[in-house]
């Protein structure tokens, strides 16, 4: 379980970490599939950072990011917790009116998140990371058209991780079956 609690966590958080954690996916390169969704999504929703956050024990690790250089971020501090809490977009307008963020310090610090609007990103059963948009001005709410756009996204990149560890599972078993023969 993680260290800092002072941040909302799934109540079945072991099971979501054991999924991820499956998926070999954290500290590893770029990867074009999903680079192309995030600099899509910074270009239809017309915003300066879009991200896809796996969301591990103590941080939020960035899969494909447009906008930031940082390649993580504590979770301690990752407005994708409570992203991960539900099934549906989470979304805050304007961060300085919210009280769970405006003094988080990715709120008053670089990068300065005014915006935020996070879908779920589901492997195995569980929300294992986030596709964020994020602003550094206040926003109104996305209409449905916009929703629609960002849950497809997600879902999409939902795709690419469940393809690519149906691959990793099939080289694992040729791997085994040449290694028996």
């Amino acid at each position: 379980m993680p260290h800092n609690t002072d941040y909302p966590t799934p109540v079945n958080e072991a099971e979501r970490l054991d999924a991820l954690h499956s998926l070999n996916l954290l500290d590893t390169g770029s990867e074009e599939c999903f680079d192309r969704l995030t600099q899509m999504a910074a270009d239809i929703f017309q915003l300066p950072i879009t991200l896809i956050s796996l969301i591990d024990e103590d941080r939020q690790w960035f899969k494909s990011c447009v906008g930031l250089s940082a390649p993580e971020t504590p979770r301690d501090q990752a407005f994708c917790n409570y992203t991960i809490l539900g099934d549906d977009i989470f979304e805050v307008p304007d961060t300085f009116r919210d009280l769970r963020f405006k003094s988080n310090p990715l709120v008053t610090g670089e990068p300065h998140i005014r915006y935020y609007a996070g879908a779920p990103i589901m492997s195995a059963g569980q929300r294992v990371a986030t596709f964020c948009l994020i602003d550094r001005e206040p926003r109104a709410r996305l209409d449905e058209r916009e929703r629609s756009i960002l849950k497809a996204l997600a879902a999409t990149a939902s795709r690419e991780i469940e393809v690519r560890s149906a691959i990793r599972a099939t080289l694992a078993q040729i791997a085994s079956q040449v290694s028996d023969n």
